[in-house]
């Protein structure tokens, strides 16, 4: 339960992790696309100022020109003014008096108008600036976020593998504790159980013996002897369980075909194998792995498959061997984790302690395959 609340606590803090890094980038897109226009606002209105500046540049030189001839003019009529009219001397008076003031007036809307260009142009610097590093921080929150998702994901696998390598230990030690509770049932109820037998038995022969009967010693001997037998063969059977001895006698393949033998005979059911390539001894540890690696599986198919024929295909090569396990039972969909999958987690760590790799095919009513190969070296 706390593992549960841990696990929805920390993607809880994930997500909110990246869903703040993706709205700052939100927010510095927005204010990228607002300077953006705003700087298109600006070209044109700079634009539009310069072509009035230019404008009031040429009227103010034209106007300019016209007040220099109409203050000649003045001059000239001042000069001579017995020559003109009163009303001729004020007419080119007031016109070059209009002429200086409209002028002025140019000329101070031309100095604003340069300024306003000017500053529009400092803008433009500016948000030319502002954008190429909203521009560049987007970019740089868009490469960080995708670390975050990816990063993360990693994280998360990472967790999920620790998690179900933690499943794994202690799935592990269940499993040892049932194998002890296990052996100690069947050596109580087997052999300890005809040992005790045993020895009441031989304490009769004893006393059947002193009592000169030899005939009836002789019948509890031969009950004894088929006793010990029997305990010896349980003994044996025990023993091979924890470790076939067959293996380091024999070697994989004799003692690959005597165990399948001995699984199908047990639980009724058909299992063929089939060896192919090099019939040689191999490394200790790698006869080991693929026997346990066998077993696993045929104890998977017999326990969970509900399968009428079980396939097993062993390829020897000369520096990898194969191994195909096949069942035509009823499947699974190997994207569910399941309790009994931590039969299948363990064949995979034990194959990745190997550098090999593993494959399962399966889906429901369509049995399943699972696909070994792993590089060995020579005895």
């Amino acid at each position: 339960m706390a593992q549960r609340i841990s696990d929805r606590v920390l993607d809880y803090i994930i997500h909110e992790m990246i869903e703040v890094v993706q709205n700052s980038k939100d927010e510095i897109f927005s204010i990228s696309e607002e300077a953006r226009k705003e700087h298109e606002h600006l070209v044109k209105e700079l634009q539009d100022t310069k072509i009035r500046v230019a404008q009031h540049i040429n009227d103010g030189d034209d106007l300019e020109q016209k007040v220099r001839f109409s203050r000649r003019r003045l001059a000239e009529v001042s000069k001579h003014f017995d020559r003109y009219t009163e009303a001729e001397i004020r007419e080119v008076y007031e016109k070059t008096h209009a002429m200086q003031t409209k002028l002025a007036m140019l000329r101070q809307e031309e100095s604003v108008l340069r300024e306003k260009r000017d500053d529009l142009e400092r803008r433009l610097v500016s948000l030319a600036q502002t954008i190429e590093r909203a521009e560049g921080l987007a970019g740089k929150i868009s490469v960080v976020l995708n670390y975050l998702h990816d990063d993360f994901k990693q994280v998360n696998e990472m967790l999920e593998e620790a998690k179900e390598k933690q499943e794994f230990g202690l799935k592990i030690i269940e499993a040892q504790e049932e194998e002890r509770r296990k052996i100690s049932r069947e050596i109580h109820d087997g052999p300890a159980q005809m040992l005790a037998n045993i020895l009441l038995r031989s304490e009769l022969v004893e006393r059947t013996f002193l009592n000169q009967d030899v005939d009836q010693a002789l019948v509890e001997i031969k009950s004894v002897r088929e006793m010990i037998r029997t305990s010896l063969y349980e003994v044996r059977r025990i023993i091979y369980d924890l470790r076939p001895m067959a293996l380091d006698d024999l070697g994989l393949i004799p003692t690959m075909k005597k165990y399948i033998s001995t699984t199908a005979d047990y639980n009724n059911l058909k299992i063929e194998f089939h060896a192919f390539g090099e019939k040689k001894r191999l490394h200790q540890k790698y006869e080991i792995a693929v026997f346990r690696l066998v077993q696993e599986a045929l104890q998977n198919a017999v326990k969970h498959a509900e399968a009428s024929l079980i396939q097993v295909k062993l390829d020897i090569g000369k520096s990898d061997l194969t191994m195909v396990i096949k069942d035509n039972g009823v499947g699974f969909d190997p994207s569910l984790k399941k309790d009994k999958s931590f039969g299948l987690i363990g064949m995979r760590e034990r194959v990745e302690m190997l550098e090999g790799e593993m494959n399962i095919s399966s889906s429901i009513g369509k049995g399943t395959t699972i696909y070994i190969k792993v590089p060995y070296t020579s005895v």
